[in-house]
């Protein structure tokens, strides 16, 4: 059976995080990103986060934060995961990370296409820019921070990522078994994060939406 971890993010509600973990998420993340539609503050990311059951970890996202505010949602959210989604540097996500004993993901913001004549994302420069990382999250880059909506073109991607990987930016249940598909062989593993592809408004999951994910992403396998 195809295990691959399932990461919900942007959840802002009790029943929502409880249809997530239900449905069979690994992780739920918290967007501690004021601008964004999504944000929650830290002690409401920590109200939610005490509804996890064991084996579902909470993810904190930050967009240049400082690091004061992200030990202060650190220690409201004990266990919780860190995920840079920012301009952060290699030094200051290891130090963070490390002084406050947390997991951690950098987010790659990675072009919808590469302009014609021009380079494709360094995924593999990047991996050792962040080699420290415990997975970088794929994502698609756009203006604005803290999440795109928007997929990227899955097959830029190189096949050699010496990084564990998590595939995001607009998979959908619809979407997602190609993604993984097409996915699966570039780096170390593969996970999958979903946000506004499993919502009725932004903020507000849908449970059925939520089940269809959960089960496409299930039923993939990676041999094919």
């Amino acid at each position: 059976m195809n295990q691959i971890p399932i990461k919900i993010c942007g959840l802002t509600r009790e029943q929502d995080v409880v249809a997530a973990f239900n449905a069979g998420a690994t992780a739920i993340g918290f967007v501690l990103y004021p601008p964004s539609p999504r944000h929650v503050s830290p002690e409401r990311a920590a109200q939610l986060a005490a509804l996890l059951p064991a084996f579902v970890s909470p993810v904190l996202l930050f967009v240049n934060a400082n690091f004061d505010d992200i030990a202060h949602a650190a220690a409201l959210v004990p266990g919780a995961w860190l995920q840079f989604h920012g301009d952060e540097t290699p030094d200051f996500c290891e130090n963070t990370a490390k002084q406050l004993g947390r997991r951690w993901l950098r987010v790659a913001r990675i072009p919808q296409e590469t302009p014609e004549g021009g380079t494709p994302f360094d995924l593999v420069n990047y991996a050792s820019l962040y080699s420290h990382a415990d997975a970088l999250l794929l994502d698609t880059y756009v203006d604005a921070y803290g999440g795109s909506g928007h997929r990227f073109n899955w097959s830029q991607l190189p096949t050699n990522v010496n990084a564990h990987l998590v595939l995001s930016g607009g998979l959908t249940p619809a979407n997602v078994a190609d993604g993984i598909r097409a996915v699966s062989r570039c780096g170390l593993s593969l996970a999958v994060d979903v946000s506004s592809g499993v919502e009725s408004a932004k903020g507000i999951k849908d449970a059925d939406k939520i089940r269809a994910f959960v089960a496409a992403v299930r039923s993939t396998s990676l041999a094919d």
